[in-house]
């Protein structure tokens, strides 16, 4: 299978590698910092199998690390995987007819597999792009995040790696490319300033929930003022 795809002038193989070897390093700072941060070596192993959604699985370890409830956690998490729902349904059509596998293509979804599968030209391509970049993320952000797992648990000095500085920096370099447009780049912004706000009357993680307050009205105004 591996010489097919290869071979397939319409799967990016080379770029799909590079793009899926960067996400098991972030995989792998997402397992130290959990490890790092007193939270037990299996959560960020579980979350991987069973969310498989980087920025969902910052959101939940970021919030427990800070103090947070559980309930907060899961929350914000869920809030974030909410914007895969409308990739999921743009690349429903190359999942086959069988439920078993169109329930593991849906669970597969990433912003990087659906990009890859959009870019090919032809029906048979993005359908073998989607199952060959979903694939091999999946394996290789799993296999990052045990690998940050265990450097997290031998280092004594967390902070000496900068693991504090890694979690923002994710989700800056998640969120930078939504930010070129000026109603999102608005949105983050009044966003920011509330849970900064927030953060000082209300537990840890709710103050990115209660920014939602005033994100979501621009965000619907912007989509009502589109159609």
């Amino acid at each position: 299978m591996m010489r097919t795809i290869r071979h397939d002038p319409d799967v990016a193989v080379r770029d799909i590698l590079v793009v899926c070897l960067a996400d098991a390093l972030v995989g792998a700072s997402l397992g130290a910092i959990a490890v790092a941060s007193g939270l037990p070596w299996w959560l960020p192993v579980l979350l991987s199998v069973v969310v498989f959604a980087g920025a969902s699985q910052f959101v939940f370890v970021g919030v427990l690390a800070s103090g947070g409830t559980v309930l907060a956690a899961a929350l914000g998490a869920l809030l974030i995987n909410g914007r895969l729902t409308p990739l999921a349904f743009s690349v429903a059509p190359l999942l086959g007819d069988k439920a078993a596998t169109r329930l593991l293509g849906a669970h597969l979804v990433t912003d990087e597999s659906v990009a890859f599968a959009t870019a090919a030209t032809t029906t048979a391509g993005r359908r073998r792009t989607y199952w060959f970049s979903s694939i091999v993320l999946f394996v290789l952000w799993n296999l990052g995040v045990l690998v940050g797992t265990a450097v997290g648990s031998v280092v004594a000095d967390s902070d000496a790696l900068g693991l504090d500085a890694a979690f923002p920096a994710v989700l800056l370099a998640l969120v930078m490319p939504a930010l070129r447009d000026r109603i999102t780049r608005r949105a983050a912004l009044a966003g920011a300033v509330v849970a900064l706000l927030a953060n000082t009357v209300v537990p840890a993680g709710v103050s990115v929930v209660v920014a939602l307050a005033v994100v979501v009205p621009i965000v619907l105004r912007r989509e009502r003022s589109a159609s």
